[in-house]
């Protein structure tokens, strides 16, 4: 810093002298022709004013006259910065000149000489012995002929000592700047840039050496904020590192292994054996939005991207998904491709763009009004429509066409496909690309035959799901609710003690995988807890609420969530025990979704409604039992009303996992806290600590509020330390090195080599 300061400062000498002596040359410069001009002006005056008196005295050509003639130019020549005046005939005799000018001037000067022969006035500077001179010259007429001539002589000298005094200001002007100048440099420099600096050098050591947290706030570094972006990654790369490291030394003492990012990426690197994984997903991990004149990027919320992305950086794989941000085509190459993470690309992102129309009809219509009421016992009725379902087949063949051009020179592909959008995608691959491994994971409910047979086409969305080699589920009883609906619906043998389906020589396994979220290891020592008691008081003031004991609940706005339930519930429990009525207020945090979709705006409303009746019908003053958030939540805000709230209500009617559980529990450092879970979630197969509820039971739902409101502090401990190691062992890397290292464990059917495939092609 100290090299830095004095390199600054001979830097700011240097560059202000030079550029203030270029000014102040400039200024003289100016300076000197105002002069000048100023004084050939005067010279020009009094010259004509001269000139017309001396041709009247020399008119009289006597000796009379030259005297009046010498009186006249002692007369004129004596004004201010004059040196003299004087009068040549026309062979350049000198007929009359001041004493003063009589020793500078023995001959005419050369332009005397010339305005005699031009016949027109003349000026030239000279040096007059010790004098520095300016000498106008003007032609004597008598009528139409020249007889001599006039020289007016100033001394210029004044000019240049006025030029010198204007030089030395300026230095000492240039000088006091240069002083003021590096003053007030040197001391921006201390505060704005040394002082930031120094702390988060300081802040940096405390990091390596272990005293802080990566996740408390680095100084303010507004000044060089591209670099703080690239220290604050660095330190949490640091910090990431020293926790695994510290991490895997305890599991090896206790003979113990923990899946982790690292671990899962040279894991599934090993067992690619030189493959690379592709991804297929409707949901993008990374979108671009416009905001303004400048691009914003955007990671939704998803376990998924958490899961995977260690995996695609280990292989340099590939990501294809529907491109729905706003400017997204801005940022893509010639092949809709892109380099992600944006702040350390490791993999590729392979952008598919769908009309308006196919959205509607492949994503919200068959999608969302089709197969996710099917799959979800909730009493919706599914919507099956004609062009809805071709929409669905076209958007399949249109990921297909994309992902075929991602593997095309790629040995070994592992395909990696997501959820009830692409139920016809595997076997569309395995069609072309037999050689490849194919996996897709179902991450909601599949319901039992009877209720899948509503579906028109559910015949074809279980032949291209039978295309895949590995179709997983969150458990074991959508496994079995899958082959039953296989057994009955194709023709093919079902191998249940294997969990396998031989259909048209190939075999597909079917297997449960539970995923969950990530568990941080510094998150699960309790080492940096974000919300104090102040913080829960400060964010009830925030909502405008006042309560002793706060719940929470965290939903997209969807009729399987048991929201609606939910609510009554909160109700019943209010009037069973009026003694938490002013004292218990439940947070809702309800993203919308689909509002587009009938059924969704409907619930939206009556959602509203709901909220709206039991409020009146209870609060009073600063209290209000039901605080409904309507908008988006990133997972940082969330994460302060899970470490706020006494309880966690999860209440869907039928859910594949729901991860919102298993994020209360990730979030609560202090193992503190109770999860009421719904029976109908995946979750509730794992989390048999938390107090599991049929949401349809309102009067179930208000006594587990009850028993978790007061649960002691001790037996709300030991359950939370045990739902947390579940979470610690069985994270969401588990999750995907375990389905990974089944499909690449499986042994394809017959002979599927790279080059026979290859061949076949080019034959």
């Amino acid at each position: 810093m100290r090299l830095l300061s004095v390199r600054l400062i001979v830097s700011l000498i240097v560059g202000i002298t030079i550029v203030s002596l270029g000014f102040s040359y400039n200024q003289v410069v100016a300076e000197k022709r105002v002069l000048r001009s100023d004084l050939e002006r005067r010279a020009e005056v009094l010259g004509e004013s001269v000139a017309g008196n001396v041709e009247k005295s020399l008119e009289n050509g006597s000796q009379r006259g030259e005297r009046a003639l010498q009186r006249l130019v002692q007369r004129f020549g004596s004004r201010e910065h004059m040196l003299g005046i004087a009068v040549y005939d026309r062979e350049g005799k000198t007929l009359a000149i001041t004493p003063e000018l009589a020793p500078l001037l023995s001959n005419p000067p050369l332009s005397v000489t010339q305005a005699i022969a031009d016949g027109h006035g003349e000026e030239t500077y000279l040096r007059l012995a010790t004098h520095h001179a300016h000498i106008f010259a003007l032609p004597l007429h008598r009528q139409d002929d020249v007889i001599g001539g006039l020289a007016i002589v100033h001394d210029v000298d004044y000019i240049r000592a006025q030029n010198l005094r204007t030089w030395r200001q300026a230095f000492l002007g240039v000088l006091a700047e240069v002083l003021l100048i590096v003053l007030i440099t040197l001391l921006i420099v201390r505060w704005s840039i040394a002082g930031p600096i120094a702390q988060a050098a300081q802040w940096m050591r405390a990091l390596r050496m272990g005293r802080i947290s990566s996740r408390q706030q680095m100084p303010d570094l507004d000044l060089f904020r591209p670099i703080a972006w690239e220290v604050v990654t660095l330190a949490e790369s640091l910090s990431q590192a020293r926790t695994a490291a510290e991490n895997e030394a305890r599991l090896r003492e206790a003979s113990q292994s923990q899946w982790t990012a690292d671990r899962l990426a040279v894991h599934v690197q090993t067992r690619l054996d030189g493959g690379r994984l592709f991804v297929v997903s409707n949901r993008e991990p990374y979108m671009h939005h416009r905001n303004g004149k400048s691009l914003e990027v955007v990671v939704p919320p998803s376990g998924l991207v958490t899961a995977l992305e260690p995996v695609l950086d280990a292989c340099d794989g590939t990501w294809v998904a529907h491109g729905s941000g706003d400017a997204d085509n801005e940022v893509v190459d010639d092949h809709d491709r892109l380099r992600v993470p944006p702040n350390d690309p490791s993999y590729t992102l392979r952008r598919v763009w769908l009309s308006k129309e196919e959205e509607e009809g492949y994503y919200y219509g068959f999608a969302n009004e089709g197969l996710w009421p099917l799959c979800h016992i909730a009493h919706t009725r599914p919507i099956f429509r004609a062009q809805d379902w071709q929409h669905y087949q076209d958007v399949n063949r249109k990921f297909t066409a994309a992902l075929l051009d991602e593997i095309a020179d790629t040995r070994k592909p592992v395909v990696l496909v997501q959820d009830y959008h692409f139920a016809l995608l595997p076997r569309m691959i395995k069609q072309k690309r037999p050689d490849a491994r194919v996996a897709i994971f179902w991450h909601i409910p599949w319901p039992n035959p009877e209720t899948f047979g509503i579906c028109p086409w559910g015949r074809q969305l279980v032949e291209g799901l039978l295309g895949a080699d590995l179709v997983g589920f969150h458990i074991q009883s959508h496994c079995n609710n899958f082959l039953q609906t296989v057994d009955r619906v194709v023709e093919s043998r079902v191998d249940w003690e294997h969990f396998s389906v031989l259909r048209q020589s190939h075999r597909t396994i079917v297997r449960p995988f539970p995923i969950s979220v990530n568990l941080p290891e510094t998150e699960a020592q309790g080492v940096d807890n974000p919300v104090t008691g102040a913080d829960r008081s400060a964010l009830l003031h925030n909502l405008g609420v006042e309560a002793a004991f706060v719940g929470v609940g965290v939903d997209r706005v969807d009729y399987t969530k048991g929201i609606l339930e939910r609510f009554r519930a909160i109700e019943r429990f209010l009037e069973k025990y009026p003694k938490y009525q002013n004292n218990f207020s439940f947070i809702q945090i309800g993203a919308p979704s689909r509002t587009h979709i009938k059924r969704y705006h409907d619930l939206q409303a009556e959602l509203e409604a709901e909220v709206e009746r039991i409020n009146w019908r209870f609060q009073s003053g600063n209290w209000r039992p039901i605080v409904f958030l309507k908008q988006q939540h990133n997972h940082r805000q969330i994460e302060r009303y899970y470490l706020s709230a006494d309880l966690c209500l999860v209440t869907s009617l039928h859910d594949g996992m729901n991860l919102v559980a298993k994020e209360f529990l990730a979030a609560r450092t202090d193992e503190r806290g109770v999860l009421v879970l719904s029976q109908f979630t995946g979750a509730a197969r794992e989390l048999r600590d938390s107090l599991l509820v049929n949401p349809y039971d309102i009067d179930q739902t208000a006594e587990a509020i009850r028993a978790a409101l007061e649960m002691p502090p001790e037996e709300q401990q030991s359950r939370m330390q045990r739902m947390r190691r579940i979470l610690r062992e069985q994270n969401v890397y588990s999750w995907a090195g375990s389905l990974i290292t089944e499909l690449c464990e499986l042994r394809l059917d017959g002979d599927r080599s790279f080059e026979k495939f290859r061949g076949v092609t080019a034959a």
